[in-house]
């Protein structure tokens, strides 16, 4: 009576629940590579093989544990490029009685596992993924009894719940839930940072590596770079550098952008998370320990243990939450095709182009660079937010839909009308030019406020908000723009919507077929 046992790219854990409390002669574990899940979208050559090689040695650890491990590799005769293709592949080498799965991360991949039991005959345990700290029905019953989802509020009962900076009296650490006042330092003009933790491919990497290169040619980005921990006891080196070397001035610059240092404090850890190679909570204790020794300032624990316990569960409830209609989400009516330099990086935006360029070399940037730059640009342009989102879920490393996408329709583009942030992520290039040095090497003047020399960022702003404006004069948080636009002459505004205008119609769109 075996159990067949698929166990998903993401699913790297080694306590992961399909597992638990099941002798390990009455299972056979199933791993697939199949294409359907690399091609979905045309996904990073990095992404590709990192979760390929994951796979690979996850695969390899489980067999030396004694398991018995049926792997499907992508070129293997007779693939048939589908989760589903494989299983059914496995039922009829295996005979399985019954399967038991985690539930998936992706809606799209979960309505598939849910058609299993009816497409195969057998019983499918489908298991909850509890590597997450707050169960799926906890979140829909705090969301249900609420008007309006604030993070800050479940950030705070998350704290309460996990204990993570809590006083034995029940107050935070420090006597503040947050210290994002402390963390907004724009970056002095000598700021560097140490690397992250860099891994050589091994065998197995390097021939992941090959059969990437070799079907995937056409995809986006490089693999000269690849250096990703593809093993659980990399990304626990990998966590121990961070909390060492970077993470003392995490805090202060997890705001800051410099061109040429790609990741300045911040972990690089949340591709590892995503797999499933590091556990959420053990990363935090990890950050909290180093608080309670003294090696890193409140600030800077604070504000990692938030992106974690807060951001990411976050997310991810709310994405369960609100597919599939979330996806087509587009409250402000965006209809603008993503412009071609997303791809290409050849733009005079100094910002855009350094971002792009991090983004293709390393299928990573900061939360910054992705918030206030890439997606800041595309919500001001008018871009589709779903094309926004194709590009993300394209081009990072860590990008799975059940966290990509709320981040990017919710909180970058504001396309679900504001049911994830009270208000839009909007700036000019004010607020580049103080969080980075990106304005001083740049074409434009980010001073000039109007004309074919000034920053773009500038005039779209102003356009943005008068393109939306029977939408967002509503939201009490705009009111003080609206008000400085008021005051303007008439002469001004007109300054702004022309150059804006000017700007807009020299955006080439980026060619059919990019993304999927």
């Amino acid at each position: 009576m075996n159990t067949l046992v698929p166990i998903l790219g993401d699913q790297l854990s080694p306590y992961i629940a399909s597992l638990r409390d099941l002798r390990r002669e009455d299972v056979v574990v199933l791993m697939m590579e199949v294409a359907d899940e690399t091609t979905y979208v045309r996904h990073h050559k990095q992404k590709i093989a990192l979760i390929l090689a994951a796979m690979r040695h996850f695969a390899a650890s489980l067999a030396k544990a004694g398991w018995t491990v049926d792997y499907v590799r992508l070129d293997e005769p007779g693939n048939s490029g589908s989760f589903t293709g494989e299983v059914a592949r496995a039922i009829t080498r295996h005979r399985p009685a019954s399967i038991r799965i985690v539930e998936a991360g992706e809606w799209r991949v979960q309505r598939m596992i849910e058609g299993w039991s009816a497409a195969f005959g057998l019983p499918v345990d489908i298991l909850p993924d509890d590597r997450f700290l707050r169960p799926l029905p906890d979140f829909f019953a705090w969301a249900a009894s609420r008007r309006e989802l604030v993070m800050e509020h479940f950030y705070r009962l998350m704290r309460r719940r996990t204990g993570l900076l809590m006083q034995a009296d029940g107050a935070p650490v420090g006597g503040r839930w947050n210290f994002d006042t402390d963390n907004r330092k724009p970056p002095p003009a000598d700021l560097t940072a140490p690397q992250p933790m860099r891994f050589p491919p091994d065998a197995v990497t390097r021939e992941v590596l090959a059969l990437v290169e070799r079907r995937f040619s056409g995809h986006f980005g490089s693999l000269d770079t690849f250096a990703w921990p593809v093993t659980r006891a990399q990304a626990k080196r990998a966590l121990g550098h961070f909390v060492r070397t970077a993470l003392p001035s995490f805090g202060a610059y997890q705001d800051a952008m410099v061109a040429g240092e790609d990741h300045l404090f911040h972990s690089v850890l949340s591709p590892a998370i995503n797999l499933g190679l590091l556990d959420p909570r053990e990363v935090c204790e990890a950050a909290v320990a180093a608080f309670e020794t003294g090696a890193a300032p409140l600030n800077s624990v604070e504000g990692f243990v938030r992106q974690i316990i807060g951001w990411r569960e976050y997310m991810r409830g709310l994405y369960w939450l609100e597919m599939p209609e979330f996806a087509d989400a587009n409250a402000l009516g965006a209809d603008r095709p993503l412009p071609e330099f997303y791809w290409t990086g050849e733009t005079d935006m100094r910002c855009l182009a350094e971002c792009v360029r991090a983004t293709r070399d390393n299928a990573h940037a900061h939360h910054i660079q992705r918030l206030m730059v890439l997606g800041n640009f595309a919500m001001l342009a008018g871009v589709a937010p779903r094309a926004i989102h194709d590009w993300f879920l394209v081009v990072y490393a860590d990008a799975y839909e059940w966290v990509e996408l709320p981040n990017v329709i919710g909180m970058s583009q504001f396309a679900d009308g504001g049911r994830l942030g009270s208000k839009p992520y909007a700036a000019g290039g004010a607020y580049i030019d103080r969080m980075s040095d990106y304005c001083s090497g740049c074409r434009y003047d980010v001073k000039a406020k109007t004309g074919p020399d000034a920053c773009p960022f500038n005039a779209l702003y102003w356009d943005f908000l008068v393109r939306n404006e029977a939408k967002l004069r509503p939201n009490r948080r705009l009111a003080f723009p609206y008000a400085n636009w008021d005051k303007m002459d008439e002469e001004t505004r007109l300054a702004y919507r022309r150059s804006a205008t000017d700007f807009l119609t020299t955006l080439e769109p980026a060619a059919p077929g990019w993304a999927r």
